[in-house]
């Protein structure tokens, strides 16, 4: 079975390759691997995040290592673009780089450099060589804000080189009782439910926010919708509510922002009802466009402040993206078909506070409920807010447990 990793992880190289000719993420994921000088530390604490949403996810964590061992070097490693680019000037860490390939001599190499003496990866990504390589030092390496499925590799009677993987881990800290209880079934007991960190991150934020100016005065005292980190299928659903509403706003804040994304989007939107963020003056007397297009990255989590309903974007792709964000600041949140990954949103359509539409007709059902009726819309963001203040507090299970290994 290592032999097909192996060969895998260098088919998967191979691809990236190729795709890197004529796509701008796969040629970034190879320059950044292939043009670096790692620098060398005595010691370090070494953070892994697959991507952005995972280092958001772990950055309560790593802020609370930053502070406690203020000495102490911290490396970085992301495993996409998404995350690097954005991430790589932070100053929560001494050290950022692109995760290398995951072969025994890179991984050999990599933690000979970094030399940390503790290892943390947040929700995901378990990487043979590169656990392998710490066991073998007896590095403490700890999963964070961990979810197991029962459809995942781990639980599958050909999944044995990934139950060895997880044998490298010192221990666990997972979202549910159910994580707990899979991992049991395949022997491994050194976990505990600490919480998703995640909560924390959003509660902070919330509890603080960012203020913006423009957005305060864009919303001008009306009601405002804000679709967030939506993809092509959100916004067509979504810009079908625009001329039924006029009295609210809408603020679009797209996962891709490229000329041609945006672009495509404004064409969905009645004529002259938008007006693109960056195109804005620091300074805005009268701002009457009912819809505002935000083309920037890093803005979203502070600007759901100003919403009173939110729409999140990617449940007709992959997977939605960050509900919490939204969910922080008390807003009845609303998604696409594809959130069975996402214990939050099955928590919140449970409570009856999140709201899974299939199609145009099941989106507007649900918005005209909740603007129709204000106390079904207080009703539906005084649970999200009291779910989101009901869940913090992983950060401290996690930083305390660790401190005393």
């Amino acid at each position: 079975m290592l032999l097909l990793y192996n060969l895998g992880l260098r088919v998967y190289y191979i691809l990236i390759l190729l795709f890197s000719l004529f796509n701008k993420k796969a040629a970034l994921w190879i320059k950044g691997r292939r043009y670096v000088t790692y620098t060398q530390f005595d010691k370090s604490i070494w953070f892994h995040f697959a991507s952005l949403g995972e280092f958001e996810q772990g950055r309560p964590v790593l802020e609370q290592f930053r502070t406690i061992y203020p000495q102490s070097k911290i490396v970085i490693t992301f495993f996409s673009p998404s995350g690097f680019e954005i991430r790589k000037n932070t100053p929560l860490a001494d050290a950022v780089y692109y995760l290398p390939l995951d072969t025994a001599k890179k991984a050999r190499e990599f933690i000979t450099v970094i030399n940390p003496t503790i290892a943390i990866f947040t929700k995901y990504e378990y990487w043979y060589h590169f656990f392998d390589e710490l066991h073998k030092r007896d590095t403490p390496l700890y999963i964070i804000s961990g979810i197991f499925r029962p459809n995942q590799v781990f639980f599958k009677w050909y999944g044995g080189l990934h139950r060895k993987i997880l044998g490298f881990v010192n221990h666990f800290f997972v979202q549910d009782e159910q994580s707990v209880q899979l991992l049991k079934s395949i022997n491994i007991t050194n976990a505990t439910v600490s919480g998703d960190t995640r909560f924390d991150r959003v509660w902070a934020n919330a509890q603080q926010p960012k203020e913006l100016p423009v957005i305060n005065q864009f919303k001008n005292g009306q009601k405002l919708f804000i679709a967030g980190s939506t993809w092509p299928a959100d916004e067509q659903l979504v810009a079908t509510l625009i001329t039924q509403y006029p009295d609210w706003k809408f603020i679009f804040a797209p996962h891709e922002i490229s000329e041609e994304k945006i672009n495509k989007l404004i064409s969905l939107l009645p004529e002259n009802s938008a007006v693109r963020y960056s195109q804005l003056p620091s300074q805005i007397s009268n701002l009457t466009s009912q819809i505002l297009i935000i083309d920037n990255i890093g803005m979203l989590s502070s600007l759901y402040q100003y919403g009173d309903i939110a729409y999140i974007g990617g449940g007709f792709g992959a997977g939605i993206h960050n509900t919490l964000e939204a969910a922080a600041f008390g807003l009845p949140i609303i998604f696409g078909p594809n959130y069975h990954k996402f214990k939050e949103a099955k928590d919140l359509i449970n409570l009856g506070a999140g709201f899974c539409v299939n199609d145009e007709a099941e989106l507007k059902k649900v918005v005209a409920d909740l603007i129709n009726n204000d106390a079904n819309c207080a009703a539906a963001g005084k649970k999200v807010s009291s779910y989101v203040s009901g869940h913090i507090g992983a950060t401290n299970t996690i930083v305390n447990y660790i401190k005393q290994s």
